[in-house]
């Protein structure tokens, strides 16, 4: 071959180059997500944030149909396709379980942990698929699958015979109604018999207490900081509910939450542990939240919410308040919660009961209500056998000196707002109004 022949000319080097490029983008690539892969240390964040995530929002400017259809209902109560498979491994044992979801891949494994919890070894983001896997020594067991769980769960009656007196009567036949209130509410607006919102979002708000076999649905605002508190005596983390600090119960991690067991231990705690919910007007409850996150200073809710909300919907807004998010408005606040393009996300503060805590799919045992907080909270501990000397706190966990929101409070904040507003916050907290009997309030 002549040394002119071995000369590339100009087409081939361009195509050579061309394609070495493309391969070394690749390998890039793949690179750069293998490392994303091993970076373990985002994860947790991430998952509380989704955790906090909420239903499709409404356009605030787009009025909702009072009377709902049953389609509409359900695609309210769940929004999310759930499949359950077990796979085998290349030895022929049903050891896998692989549950496509939209949360960033966690590797459990069965541990043992003096008081039984799977304890989270490893977490990567990854494909949208949870994978658990269960180790037994000496046994082989298999999960049972997710899709032959009979939904809703089955209602259980209270074991009431630790109530001695007849002091609580009143509260019992109160109790009984709103639970047959509940189920009948389910039965007509939801119509679902097998969630599509993968398992371990539907229970990531329910705490564990193992030793009195309690699962509590946290609502916030209303009463959740206290019920921890009680949770931490019952389960021997400490000796008097009044001692415990707003930071030692809400970043302290003393507490379990059901997400935190292989699907087996779910699965078994929530058919056979007194499941509890405590709810609160809709309304009371979002007023509630908005001053306690934004009239008062705060290191998280100001520079995350504030700031975007008053990007968003305050026109001309100085320098000072696009810096630092404090004093966003009522207004604005309900502007962002309807807007059906948010700039930040859903918060569980403002989130609807029914997304946190599934009422229509997870029967509990106990419905209590904000509005007689102290009566109900005394009498489910009656129920399960806590000391007789434990009661639950009345205090105000936070700014104290500031008047409780009720219903005058409310009507304050609602006047700042149109009609149609108010009808829209209504409209977006609807099912709460229908499961739990709460009146439809003055618009």
């Amino acid at each position: 071959m002549q040394p002119s022949e071995m000369v590339m000319n100009p087409k081939q080097v361009f195509l050579s180059v061309l394609i070495f490029g493309v391969a070394g983008l690749l390998l890039f690539m793949y690179l750069q997500v293998w490392i994303e892969e091993q970076h373990t240390g985002r994860v947790e964040k991430k998952r509380e944030q989704k955790a906090t995530s909420g239903w499709e929002p409404v356009n605030y400017l787009q009025p909702i149909p009072r009377i709902m259809t049953r389609e509409q209902i359900r695609g309210h109560i769940t929004n999310q396709n759930l499949k359950f498979h077990i796979t085998e491994d290349p030895k022929g044992k049903k050891e896998n379980l692989l549950l496509n979801s939209e949360r960033p891949m966690r590797v459990f494994t069965k541990t043992s942990h003096s008081q039984g919890e799977d304890r989270v070894l490893g977490k990567t983001t990854g494909p949208p698929t949870i994978k658990l896997i269960a180790k037994h020594q000496g046994t082989r067991t298999v999960f049972k699958k997710f899709s032959e769980i009979k939904w809703p769960l089955d209602i259980h009656p209270l074991n009431k015979s630790l109530i001695k007196d007849n002091k609580w009567k009143e509260t019992d036949v109160a109790q009984e109604k709103r639970r047959s209130f509940l189920q009948e509410s389910c039965k007509k607006y939801g119509g679902v018999s097998r969630p599509q919102s993968h398992l371990f979002h539907m229970v990531s708000r329910i705490y564990v207490e193992d030793k009195h076999k309690i699962l509590y649905c946290e609502v916030p605002k209303a009463g959740c900081s206290n019920w921890k508190r009680i949770l931490m005596v019952l389960s021997g983390l400490a000796s008097s509910a009044y001692n415990i600090s707003h930071d030692a119960v809400h970043y302290g991690k003393h507490l379990k939450k059901l997400d935190s067991f292989d699907l087996k231990g779910i699965y078994t705690r929530l058919n056979t542990y007194t499941k509890a919910v405590f709810v609160r007007d809709p309304m009371e409850r979002l007023v509630s939240a908005f001053r306690d996150k934004f009239e008062h200073p705060n290191s998280y809710y100001h520079p995350v919410f504030g700031k975007a909300i008053i990007k968003k919907y305050r026109p001309n807004a100085c320098e000072e308040a696009l810096n630092n998010g404090s004093g966003v408005k009522f207004k604005e606040f309900v502007h962002y919660l309807l807007d059906s393009h948010r700039p930040v996300g859903m918060d569980i503060h403002w989130e609807k009961v029914s997304k946190l805590c599934y009422p229509c799919l997870i029967n509990y045992d106990f419905v209590g209500k904000f509005e007689t907080l102290e009566e109900d909270a005394n009498y489910f501990l009656q129920l399960i056998g806590a000391p007789k000397e434990l009661k639950f706190p009345n205090f105000k966990d936070r700014h104290s000196s500031d008047e409780r929101t009720n219903a005058q409070v409310v009507r304050q904040y609602l006047k700042d707002l149109t009609r149609t507003e108010r009808q829209l916050i209504y409209d977006f907290y609807d099912l709460d109004y229908l499961m739990f009997n709460y009146t439809t309030p003055f618009l």
